[in-house]
C-alpha cells in the first residue's frame, strides 16, 4: 500500500489554525446563520418565537442549546421550497431525498453555497491523499442525491479528472477503472464489494488495480470492512461524511495519514451531540446523536439538525477541528429485538469474522405469534459457518437469530446504498 503523505502547502490555513480561532469564526458565522434564518424563514421565526429566544440571545457557542432542534419531519412539513431563506430565483439548485417513507426533502443551494460545497469536497479529497493532476473514479449516484454531483464538481474543483462513472453497470465499473487507471475512487463500501466481486469474477486481481485510496461514504461501515477492502485492493479506505440536509459529502473527512475519525470542517458547521432520548447537550467523548448548525449556508441555512447518526466528538490530530468517530448506526435504524437494541453494523461485523462466508448480508424481520423474529441472509459459506454465526449474534449482540445460509449471489446487492434491513413485521 503506497504511502500517502499530507502536505501543508495542500492545506487550507484554516485547518491548522489555532482552536480559539476557530471558536471565534464560529461565533461569528453563527450569529449571522441566526439572523438570516429568522428573518427569512418563516418555520424558523414561528420555532424560536415558540421556544422564547431571538437571534440576540446568543453571545457564546453554549448558548445554542437554547434554540430548538429541526427535524426532517419539519423539512417535510415544509415541502418542497419553505425551508429556503432567500428567494427562489437566486436558487441554483435542487437536490431531494428519495421520499420512499414520505414527502422526500427539499435542499437548496445559492450559487455561493455551490462554491463552498465544491470547495470542502476538494479540500475532503486533499485530506485523502488526492492532489490536482489525479484522476478519480466516480461511482456515486448522480441526480437528485447529493453524493454524485457533489463529488464531481469537488474533484473538478481540486484540478482533478473526473470519470462520472454513476452507480450500477458494475462490469463497466471495472473495465474502466483498468482502462483509466485512476488513482482513486468514490463510492459507498457496500457497493464497492460488488466491484470487488466483480474483479474476481473476471479473474482479475483487484491488488494489481490502480486505486490507491477509496472514499467511502453514504452510509455506515465498520472497521473489519475498512480491513477487507484495504487487503483486497492494497488501498487505503478513509471515510467521508455529509448529508444532504446539511449540504451533501464533505462535511467532514478522514485524513489518510491518522484514519483516526473523520475531522469535521467546522468554520462551515457547528456539531453537538445530544442524548437521542432527552435532546441534552453531552460533553465531547461520549457517543450520542449528531446535531448540525450550518454557518455559512444561504440557500437554505438548517439550525440543529438532528441527524439520527450515532458518534461521539473528538480533539482534533491531523488537523485543529475536531474529529467525529465512525459513525456506529443511526437512532432510527435502531432495531429493538425482544427489548434488545440491534444495529445492522453490529451483525455485519460478525458477518465478516466468520471465515467462509461473504461480505453480503440481509437482516429480515418477521412476526411468528407475538414474537418477533429476526432471520440472517448470508451466502457463501456452508451450515457450519452459518451455526458459528448464529452463537456469536447470541454471544456478542444478545439476541436469537435464524442464520440463513444462501448460494454466492442470493443476497440483494447494492446499486448505490445497500438495503440492510426488512421489516416485515406489519405485513
Amino acid at each position: 500500500m503506497k504511502d500517502l503523505k499530507p502536505d501543508p502547502a495542500w492545506m487550507d490555513p484554516i485547518e491548522t489554525a489555532p482552536r480559539p480561532f476557530i471558536d471565534e469564526v464560529q461565533l461569528d458565522r453563527l450569529k449571522w446563520t441566526l439572523h438570516h434564518a429568522y428573518e427569512n424563514v418563516a418555520h424558523y421565526r414561528a420555532a424560536f418565537d415558540a421556544a422564547g429566544v431571538r437571534p440576540g440571545d446568543l453571545t457564546s457557542l453554549g448558548d445554542l442549546a437554547k434554540f430548538p432542534f429541526t427535524t426532517k419531519d419539519d423539512l417535510r412539513a415544509n415541502y418542497p421550497f419553505g425551508m429556503f431563506a432567500v428567494p427562489r430565483g437566486e436558487i441554483r439548485r435542487v437536490h431531494a431525498s428519495s421520499g420512499t417513507t414520505g414527502k422526500p426533502t427539499v435542499v437548496g443551494y445559492t450559487q455561493g453555497d455551490l462554491d463552498h460545497w465544491a470547495d470542502l469536497v476538494a479540500r475532503s479529497l486533499r485530506a485523502a491523499g488526492v492532489r490536482a493532476g489525479d484522476v478519480v473514479h466516480n461511482a456515486y449516484g448522480y441526480g437528485l442525491f447529493t453524493g454524485g454531483l457533489g463529488a464531481h464538481a469537488g474533484i473538478e474543483r481540486l484540478g482533478a479528472t473526473v470519470i462520472p462513472m454513476s452507480g450500477g453497470q458494475t462490469a463497466r465499473q471495472v473495465q474502466l477503472i483498468e482502462d483509466f487507471r485512476p488513482k482513486a475512487i468514490m463510492v459507498t463500501p457496500s457497493y464497492m464489494l460488488n466491484i470487488l466481486e466483480e474483479y474476481e469474477r473476471q479473474g482479475l486481481d483487484p491488488r494489481a488495480s490502480s486505486l490507491e485510496v477509496g472514499i467511502f461514504g453514504a452510509e455506515p461501515w465498520t472497521p473489519a470492512m475498512r480491513a477487507e477492502i484495504e487487503v483486497a485492493f492494497d488501498m487505503h479506505a478513509v471515510d467521508i461524511y455529509g448529508l444532504s440536509e446539511v449540504m451533501g459529502p464533505g462535511v467532514a473527512q478522514e485524513c489518510v495519514e491518522t484514519k483516526d475519525g473523520l475531522h469535521i470542517w467546522e468554520d462551515h458547521f457547528l456539531p453537538e451531540i445530544i442524548d437521542p432520548q432527552t435532546g441534552e447537550v453531552l460533553p465531547d467523548g461520549t457517543e450520542g446523536e449528531l446535531v448540525f448548525t450550518t454557518l455559512t449556508k444561504a440557500g437554505m441555512p438548517v439550525i440543529r439538525y438532528r441527524t439520527r447518526d450515532l458518534t461521539r466528538l473528538m480533539p482534533g490530530t491531523a488537523r485543529s477541528m475536531r474529529r467525529m468517530a465512525k459513525v456506529t448506526g443511526r437512532s432510527d435504524d435502531m432495531i429493538i429485538l425482544r427489548g434488545v437494541n440491534v444495529f445492522p453494523s453490529q451483525v455485519e461485523e460478525r458477518v465478516l469474522a466468520v471465515p467462509g462466508l461473504a461480505p453480503y448480508f440481509q437482516i429480515e424481520l418477521t412476526r411468528e405469534g407475538k414474537m418477533d423474529v429476526m432471520r440472517v441472509h448470508v451466502e457463501g459459506g456452508d451450515g457450519a459457518a452459518g451455526a458459528v454465526l448464529e452463537r456469536e449474534i447470541k454471544d456478542l449482540i444478545g439476541v436469537s437469530c435464524a442464520v440463513v445460509v444462501g448460494p454466492p449471489g442470493s443476497v440483494e446487492r447494492s446499486q448505490g446504498k445497500a438495503r440492510r434491513v426488512v421489516d416485515r413485521r406489519g405485513a
